[in-house]
């Protein structure tokens, strides 16, 4: 009967959750390294971004985000939006009795891996900065570490319009990112599950204007490999053989979800489904 108990789990999907489109990057790294398994996306889009919100109301959310996610029978909850990280994270573990996994421990640890001289920026939302989460993640692991934080508002719509190079875009990050240049950071995380869609457009643009050439860490990359690693300490890595389905779901807009959603995949995935979240009663 165990046994039986134990692969019925394994074989649930898991849970991954944005406040929009964004988290579909995540999305994209944990098929790449886990294809097998079976995924549900939520996409919070009527109450996008979450990074303007305050840190009681973006809890909310969060809530609500896990228990719709939790309600539809998944064995692990990924959130994949920096600042519901940042907030939420605590919230959702004492409240939901499964594994639940955020975007910054995973990409603070990877940017402690990578930084030689130990001093780190990170680009995200006004939220996500404020709340000094990858800052406070890396000092618990090396003091001594010295962390940049740069909020960059218009980069979210720079990315959903799609002008991942374009001349605007590169312009505004070059202005985002010469603080951090000159505060001579060797390594940045890219805080926000946005700015994947932008990679090259950062990268050209540090090319440019820093002196030394600037390790990028991906907040999805790291988030699904550390993903990977905890399904598999848990025993919960999904058995099947074959290419797990992608179910998308929405609470707006699900037919630019759907426009968008091959840009930030890179692989054609189904309608969504819209849906309405349940409140929160705290």
């Amino acid at each position: 009967m165990k046994l039986f108990i134990q692969m019925q789990t394994k074989e649930l999907p898991i849970g991954v959750f944005d406040s929009g489109i964004g988290g579909l990057t995540v999305v994209r790294q944990i098929r790449n390294l886990l294809p097998n398994e079976e995924i549900f996306y939520l996409g919070d889009t009527a109450r996008v971004p979450y990074g303007t919100k305050s840190q009681e109301t973006v809890i909310r959310f969060a809530c609500e985000d896990a228990q719709f996610l939790l309600d539809k029978g998944v064995k692990a909850i990924i959130v994949a939006c920096n600042t519901a990280s940042a907030w939420s994270l605590p919230v959702l573990e004492r409240r939901f009795g499964l594994p639940i996994c955020g975007v910054i421990q995973p990409g603070a640890e990877a940017a402690l891996i990578a930084s030689r001289n130990k001093r780190v920026g990170v680009i995200g939302t006004a939220a996500t900065v404020r709340s000094k989460a990858y800052k406070n993640a890396m000092r618990d692991r090396f003091e001594k570490v010295q962390v940049y934080a740069q909020a960059c508002p218009l980069l979210v719509p720079l990315a959903e319009e799609g002008w991942f190079t374009h001349p605007v875009t590169l312009k505004v990050l070059e202005e985002y990112l010469m603080p951090l240049v000159i505060e001579q950071i060797d390594t940045l995380i890219l805080g926000c599950t946005h700015y994947p869609l932008l990679k090259r457009a950062i990268r050209k643009v540090l090319k440019q204007i820093a002196p030394h050439p600037i390790h990028l860490v991906d907040s999805a990359e790291s988030c699904a490999v550390h993903v990977r690693r905890r399904l598999a300490e848990l025993d919960l890595l999904s058995p099947s053989s074959s290419i797990g389905p992608i179910h998308p779901f929405v609470t707006d807009e699900p037919v630019r979800f759907f426009q968008m959603a091959r840009q930030f995949l890179g692989f054609p995935v189904q309608a969504p489904e819209l849906v309405q979240l349940k409140e929160s009663r705290g």
